[in-house]
Order: structure tokens, then sequence, then C-alpha cells
């Protein structure tokens, strides 16, 4: 049986070098896209809480999105992994250069254990989901 060339190594190091010019093409084109076009960004996309007690009742905390784009930008919804978590955000459209607001709150009425929620956003300027997670520690004390 005959093998091919490129398991003997003949084409191997052209694959490997055409491989990572391609890789370096793609990283290229997002850092211009990024630059021409601006981005939308949060100011955090985790808030710990830290650990309260479940006397501290409901837990609130908010994120806040740039819009650096040169779009306007609608966050179209905003889906919590768990009832226990309510959220609330901007509805109005976010012109360029604005910020909007997605609040988020926690319930802390589960029990003493540790949380870790997470948040899907979906907007108008983004393909994919982004990911907001909140967490903490509740303590009987």
């Amino acid at each position: 049986m005959k093998s091919s060339s490129f398991s003997k190594g003949k084409y191997k190091k052209d694959f490997v070098i055409l491989h990572k010019l391609h890789g370096m093409k793609l990283l290229l084109i997002t850092l211009l896209s990024l630059v021409l076009n601006g981005n939308v960004t949060f100011d955090k996309t985790t808030h710990d809480f830290g650990t309260i007690t479940l006397k501290d009742g409901p837990q609130s905390c908010t994120f806040t999105l740039s819009n650096n784009s040169d779009e306007p930008v609608t966050i179209f919804a905003v889906i919590s992994t768990c009832g226990c978590t309510d959220v609330s955000w901007t509805r109005e459209t976010i012109e360029p250069g604005q910020k909007g607001e997605i609040k988020a709150t926690y319930s802390n009425d589960e029990g003493a254990y540790p949380f870790n929620k997470a948040l899907t956003v979906y907007t108008s300027y983004q393909k994919k989901p982004i990911r907001l997670n909140i967490k903490g520690v509740v303590s009987k004390k």
C-alpha cells in the first residue's frame, strides 16, 4: 500500500504555514472591524455579591452597556437561568455613544448555599448572545 506524500511530511510544513496565515488573517479582520465599527461593551460580565445572609433580603446589581458602535443597539431580551433572579433592562434603543442598563435582582430566599446564576443577553448588535453572571454565598447568619 502506497502512503500519501502528506503523511511523509512533504507538504506538512506548507500546510502548517498556510494554516497559521489564515488564523492571522481572521484575527486581523476581527480587530479591524472592532476599530472601524466600534463595539458594544459591558462594564463587567460578573457581579460577586460576596457573602450575604438570608436576613439581607433581595440583592440587586446593575450591568452597564456602552454603545461604542456607529449604529443604534436594542436589547431584545435578557433571560435568567433561574426564577430566583428577576431582570429588567433599558427598553429604548441605545444610540451610538449612549449607555443602557440591565438590572438583576437575586431573591435570596433559596436557603444558605453558594449561587452562580447566568443572564443571557440578546442584542441587535451581536449575533451570539452575551452571558453575564451573578454569584455569591448565602449564609444563615
